[in-house]
């Protein structure tokens, strides 16, 4: 699922409000240590066009 993830976020990544959505779908899907990897995957790679997405969806993934 994690490769899954990572090739749908790319492909949604020209859009915030459909890369938010798909980003908190994966979550849904993910098994602990693959959230992990995803979370610094996600940030390495779209820190600087969304990390205010990456902060308010990592944190409530870790809330919940």
């Amino acid at each position: 699922m994690l490769e899954y993830a990572k090739t749908i976020l790319l492909k949604v990544s020209f859009d915030k409000i459909l890369f938010e959505k798909e980003l908190r779908k994966a979550l849904r899907t993910m098994l602990p240590d693959e959230l992990l990897q995803l979370k610094a995957w996600c940030y390495e790679q779209f820190s600087k066009l969304y990390r205010r997405i990456l902060n308010r969806v990592f944190t409530q993934a870790t809330l919940a």
